[in-house]
């Protein structure tokens, strides 16, 4: 299970820099290239809210899931997101 991360798409859509989005919703340009690139290990709730405000979007919109067999034939990078340690399951 994988998730994928299209935030570049969304941003071109928009027509947004990233250094606009990221002053908006504070971050850091460097957190939200990594966010962009799927090297990040997870992203907060308010995080995700705030982006998809700016961007009158849905998370949806974001974020994708792929499933393992698909994964394989896709080029674009993944963010697995792992649940916190304290949250039930």
């Amino acid at each position: 299970m994988a998730i994928v991360v299209t935030l570049d798409i969304m941003l071109a859509a928009r027509k947004v820099r990233s250094r606009e989005l990221a002053a908006a919703v504070g971050i850091t340009e460097q957190n939200l290239s990594l966010l962009k690139s799927g090297k990040v290990r997870g992203l907060r709730f308010g995080t995700l809210a705030a982006i998809c405000a700016y961007l009158q979007c849905q998370p949806g919109d974001i974020l994708k899931y792929v499933d393992d067999a698909t994964e394989k034939g896709d080029e674009r990078p993944f963010v697995h997101m792992e649940p916190a340690a304290d949250m039930p399951d």
